[in-house]
């Protein structure tokens, strides 16, 4: 079980020491940054598979005859699946500095057990309005595991090796997304066991299994890389130095004055401009899309299945563009790229009514934007120096971002076309491309600012110590592009 207690980094060894002055060599660095992927990826990615499985398999759930059983008409089924995001978004800045405060190995399997209890016990609602308050519980209790996560990861890795870890961890929607599909269609199957209808199944054996994972990362889920069991004493330290250094030596500990340098920044709210634009067609897709198969021709049971291969194709390129954006160390041409991708796609569903055009505008749609969002979420963690803020920047940027999933739930309303819905998704799209402009612009305007008063006032490394309260106000922090 990890160790919880924070062990300084002082405590190593001269040869340890001289390990991080040399600098490790490009192998041994790939293959620490392994290990760690090991110990702490599989398990990450597994929870936030459970947790986007539970928040949308009220759309597979809808399709498997939920709609019917609750009498869903008229804006009901939109208003269930809106409800989720007005706690789930406010509740996240409170959730990152929960998880600094109490430990993640404490605070996100605590959420997830939480979360699991009203998952399993969605299965007894019967009416409307019991479906409604479930899913504002569901909302507050999952808020805190996808900016906690995020944020978990640039705890352990420098910024430039972001990308593809929060890609990897991300690319678990998209592989939920599938499994929702092919798991729907299994479990329908038990229509009418212990008195219960295949939708309600749906709910009640998710929620058990999120449970159990929850239950199980009690013991396996490790801390911050200076209590990891899994390195070596000279592993440790070099991570810890390795870290450091990529943030400047900016500080790492709790005050409420970080807090406000997050919320006072505007940059802080133009990545959530950037992300709303981006994170209102991923939830589109995952509540919606099986709807929009159905409504092209297909039966409820195909439509599951063929909801499927977008999310297989989102999640493979997910991965691919993680890999470039780090290999390249740039994020905004990703996610302009990405958004662009995307916006053909949905173009194509507004403008084609044929089923094959139609279907291949659903994955396109899918394969663009999925990637854009573990590349968007490493931009605004990289961004924000210091830990604190970092931590209420994921938050914000993820939590005020989600309000976007409210309008995802009311635009598709005009089956079978759903002109109304594609052309919000193209407008939200055009957003984050043009925002996404004007960022990388800004960016590196003030990075080259930073390099003149560096330059003129012979700012160097030297005078780190003096800058360590800054956060990315710091001249010697430097904006990704």
């Amino acid at each position: 079980m990890p160790s919880s207690s924070r062990i300084s980094a002082d405590t190593a060894s001269n040869n340890e020491k001289d390990l991080v002055d040399a600098g490790l060599d490009a192998r041994e660095r790939a293959r620490v940054l392994r290990k760690i992927d090991w110990h702490l990826l599989p398990f990450v990615s597994f929870l936030y598979l459970l947790s986007f499985l539970d928040r949308s398999n009220v759309g597979n759930a809808k399709v498997a005859g939920m709609a019917t059983d609750l009498n869903l008409t008229g804006y009901r089924y939109n208003i269930a699946a809106a409800v989720f995001f007005i706690l789930y978004s406010f509740a996240e800045v409170p959730s990152n500095i929960a998880l600094k405060l109490f430990r993640p190995s404490r605070w996100i399997p605590s959420i997830m057990v939480a979360w699991g209890l009203v998952m399993t016990l969605m299965c007894l609602v019967n009416t409307f309005q019991g479906l409604v308050v479930a899913r504002v519980f569901l909302g507050l209790t999952e808020a805190g595991l996808f900016p906690g996560v995020t944020y978990y990861i640039s705890l352990w890795y420098p910024k430039a090796e972001r990308s593809l870890r929060i890609a990897i961890f991300f690319s678990a929607a998209t592989v939920a997304g599938a499994f929702g599909g092919i798991l729907a269609y299994a479990i329908e199957k038990m229509e009418g066991v212990g008195g219960l209808h295949g939708w309600q199944w749906i709910f009640c054996l998710e929620g058990i299994a999120t449970i159990i994972a929850a239950l199980t990362s009690f013991f396996f889920m490790y801390d911050y890389p200076d209590t990891a069991s899994f390195l070596t004493d000279a592993e440790r330290h070099y991570v810890i130095e390795m870290l450091k250094r990529d943030s400047n030596n900016l500080s790492t500990d709790y005050q409420f004055h970080f807090v406000l340098q997050a919320l006072r920044d505007y940059k802080s709210y133009l990545q959530v401009g950037i992300y709303i634009g981006l994170l209102v067609p991923v939830y589109a897709i995952a509540l919606f899309t099986p709807t929009i198969i159905n409504e092209l021709g297909f039966s409820a049971a195909n439509a599951q299945l063929l909801s499927v291969p977008p999310f297989v194709c989102g999640c493979i390129f997910t991965i691919l563009v993680g890999v470039l954006s780090d290999k390249h160390k740039l994020r905004g041409a990703y996610v302009i790229g990405g958004a662009f991708v995307s916006l053909v796609g949905y173009i194509i569903l507004y403008t084609q009514s044929g089923a094959a055009a139609s279907y291949t505008g659903a994955v396109l749609a899918a394969v663009g934007v999925y990637p854009t969002i573990a590349v968007d979420l490493a931009w605004a963690s990289s961004n924000a120096g210091g830990d604190i803020k970092r931590g209420v920047v994921v938050a914000m940027v993820i939590g005020l971002g989600n309000l976007g999933g409210i309008c995802s739930s009311f635009v598709y309303l005009d089956p079978p076309r759903f002109h109304i819905g594609h052309g919000t998704m193209i407008g939200f799209l055009s957003l984050s491309i043009l925002l996404s402009c004007f960022a990388m612009w800004d960016y590196q305007r003030i990075n080259k600012q930073k390099d003149t008063l560096c330059r003129e006032q012979e700012i160097t490394d030297d005078r780190k110590d003096e800058f360590v309260d800054m956060g990315d106000e710091s001249p010697l922090f430097r904006y990704a592009i």
